[in-house]
């Protein structure tokens, strides 16, 4: 798996060498909370999983991530997906084109947004940015040769709920998705809650201070599908969520994935890397 660190460290790299400002994202890989990307800005960031099925080689999968605010109430983003498989290979997933919505401005005690996704992947994809359906440990296991044959052009849509209260965050989203052929919708949900370990910022720079934390735990998991909605053979999932933001704009985050179902992989293990370079579209016109 030599081949799969390498990798992982040349996205980081990539990432960290153009430091300019920023990130705004929550601990979260993948609930998402109710925050768009303020307009002009654009973030850079990767989200990457490795794991190792019970019949399975070690992967590691990762999706490169571009998120643009677009309006006030209008975020666009692209991933890249790709994969590397122990003893198998390497390939390019496919790629996703994702918009998030937020009908109202103001700030309420639930704050909906509305989000939509296409995505063109084919069936090798493994950065596991979801769990919907019947999704389980049994798509992680089949060889790169035979799953990267399969072709999934699907939609998804999400109705994304979230609150803040005296420095927390609570989240929950719901999901519905389809591939564009004649399978059936599926459904999945997330939730998840989060604060920083310190609300006052102290007046100093620093990377070890309190409130450059946030410790959040997130829950996921499949809900079946309009031919067996139920959570027979579903996969379910909990995981704690650690963000670091650094000084330098740079923020940081890990996240241990504990199984809890008989179709849920055991255990897999996230880390992603984002920043945002503010005013984009300003920048280049200069």
């Amino acid at each position: 798996m030599h081949r799969s660190c390498l990798f992982a460290a040349a996205i980081v790299v990539c990432v960290l060498g153009n430091p300019l400002s920023r990130a705004a994202e929550g601990p979260y890989f993948v609930t998402y909370t109710h925050q768009l990307e303020e307009q002009g800005n654009l973030e850079i960031a990767t989200r990457s999983v490795t794991a190792q099925p019970s019949d399975g080689n070690r992967f590691l999968g990762s999706a490169v991530e571009f998120e643009y605010g677009v309006l006030g109430w209008w975020t666009t983003e692209v991933y890249l997906d790709g994969q590397l498989t122990g003893g198998e290979s390497s390939l390019f997933t496919g790629y996703r084109w994702e918009n998030r919505f937020r009908p109202t401005k103001r700030e309420h005690w639930i704050n909906p947004v509305l989000y939509f996704e296409f995505e063109n992947i084919n069936g090798a994809d493994k950065a596991l940015l979801e769990v919907v359906g019947h999704d389980g440990e049994a798509n992680s296991s089949e060889p790169n040769d035979s799953a990267r044959l399969e072709k999934k052009r699907e939609i998804e849509g999400k109705l994304l709920l979230g609150s803040n209260w005296r420095g927390w965050n609570f989240s929950e989203n719901f999901i519905v998705e389809k591939n564009v052929g004649h399978q059936p919708w599926e459904f999945g949900y997330a939730a998840g809650v989060s604060r920083p370990l310190s609300l006052r910022a102290k007046p100093s720079v620093c990377n070890l201070c309190a409130e450059n934390f946030r410790l959040g735990v997130e829950a996921y998991g499949g809900l079946g599908d309009t031919s067996s909605l139920n959570l027979h053979d579903t996969s379910h999932y909990i995981a704690p969520d650690i963000e670091w933001s650094l000084a330098n704009g740079i923020d940081l985050k890990i996240s241990p994935s504990i199984g809890l179902s008989a179709s849920s992989l055991p255990f897999f293990f996230r880390f992603g890397v984002s920043y945002e370079i503010s005013q984009f579209a300003r920048r280049l016109r200069k």
